[in-house]
């Protein structure tokens, strides 16, 4: 039997297990996170010593016992600047010089590990348009940015809409083509492996590790073509054309994640709030964000970018209250939902990568507090990350700079 057809034939049945098991007695662990490229001023996201609000973290005041804030957190080595969004989840160092190559991202290892039993692994999103390189901050395992969908109408129909018989016909045949490829470039690897030395064999077997995990990647995608998708009594939203509507596009993309969780359509999701080179549609705003954010010291630049940044904090206060009044078994849809919230810039207005302002909401840890690291010597981020893939049930001693789980969360 061809290969191809092998996975074919065997790619239905094997996924159908894991789709078609009884419902769980729990509900999903998942992951989303959420990346503001522009970050937040932190005179007046920190609460002041002695106090455990600011006036950013008031407008969060009706969630504030699910979630937790954090300061003096930060990637050792990742500077450059705006280079370092796109470290966000990878905390790899030295974005900004010419031989940087980003890794493996936060989002992607959790959906290797827990989202093979859904229609998508993982969701890459981003309000803007591929105008900078922090609108996506997944990366695969060789550092690869993963491009983000930034239509929700488009996003909408992968989700929810069937397709015709002619685009099933379609998608299918791009699978085959999928496997023709993996048949033609494993024959030539076998015949390099018979000829070469200790040191390229290992280097064969992490490609073929590799091949083996885009044959699994097949086979699910097999069974989930001919699977229904689930119909849901939102109505199809419309793209807003206006890039300067970042606020109402952040709201359309918000209701969609949580749809798409719902659903469980997906339990990993990345989202780029981008609003940079846009004037953001918000009542005393006149000016471009990115240069607002080079306000020196400007008492009237500042009040317009606190301004956006309160705008951009209210929707996520919507999100949150979404997914609290979303009820699911033994609770609501935040409960088992980590959302993280924050940035790679700690003060825009200097270019600091240092004290990055980070919320963590949901997910089971026991939230309503503020945590405090020392703010010279920063606690690296992503021991954060480690608590993290603890509490989604992935075995977890470090990830990146990280060396273990973050202290005093739990």
């Amino acid at each position: 039997m061809r290969r191809r057809d092998f996975l074919l034939a065997a790619g239905a049945c094997l996924a159908l297990p894991a789709l078609g098991r009884e419902t769980e007695k729990e509900p999903p662990r998942r992951l989303l996170a959420i990346h503001v490229p522009l970050g937040m001023m932190p005179q007046y996201f920190f609460p002041k010593e002695g106090e455990a609000s600011s006036p950013y973290l008031g407008l969060l005041a009706a969630h504030r016992s699910h979630l937790t804030t954090f300061a003096g957190l930060s990637h050792p080595g990742v500077d450059g600047n705006h280079h370092a969004g796109q470290c966000f989840l990878s905390a790899a160092p030295h974005p900004g010089q010419p031989t940087f190559r980003n890794s493996l991202s936060l989002d992607q290892l959790v959906a290797e590990k827990i989202g093979e039993d859904t229609r998508f692994a993982s969701l890459s999103l981003s309000v803007r348009k591929g105008e900078h390189y922090a609108d996506s901050i997944s990366v695969s395992r060789s550092g690869v940015i993963l491009p983000a969908e930034t239509s929700a109408e488009r996003l909408y129909r992968k989700l929810f809409v069937a397709g015709t018989p002619e685009e099933k016909a379609a998608a299918m045949r791009r699978i085959e083509a999928g496997g023709s490829v993996l048949d033609l470039i494993l024959d030539k690897a076998k015949r390099l492996e018979k000829g070469s030395d200790p040191g390229d064999r290992a280097r064969l077997d992490q490609y073929f590790q590799s091949v083996r995990e885009l044959e699994g990647r097949l086979q699910r995608s097999i069974a989930w073509e001919n699977r229904p998708k689930p119909k849901v009594d939102a109505p199809m939203p419309r793209d807003i054309a206006d890039a300067n509507e970042v606020v109402a596009r952040s709201r359309l993309m918000f209701d969609l994640v949580r749809l798409a969780l719902q659903t469980d359509s997906t339990r990993v999701v990345t989202l780029s709030l981008s609003t940079f080179s846009v004037v953001p549609h918000v009542p005393g705003v006149k000016n471009e964000t990115h240069g607002l954010t080079h306000h020196g010291n400007e008492p009237e630049k500042i009040a317009e970018l606190r301004r956006i940044e309160e705008a951009q904090l209210k929707v996520f206060g919507e999100l949150l209250g979404s997914l609290r009044g979303t009820p699911e078994a033994g609770g609501c849809l935040l409960d088992r939902t980590q959302v993280l919230y924050g940035s790679c810039l700690g003060n825009a207005n200097s270019h600091s990568n240092q004290n990055l302002p980070v919320i963590l909401a949901g997910g089971g840890f026991r939230h309503g507090g503020h945590l405090r690291f020392n703010p010279v010597n920063n606690t690296p981020l992503a021991n954060l990350y480690v608590s993290m893939l603890r509490g989604l049930g992935v075995d977890a001693d470090g990830f990146a700079s990280g060396t273990g789980p973050l202290r005093g969360l739990s």
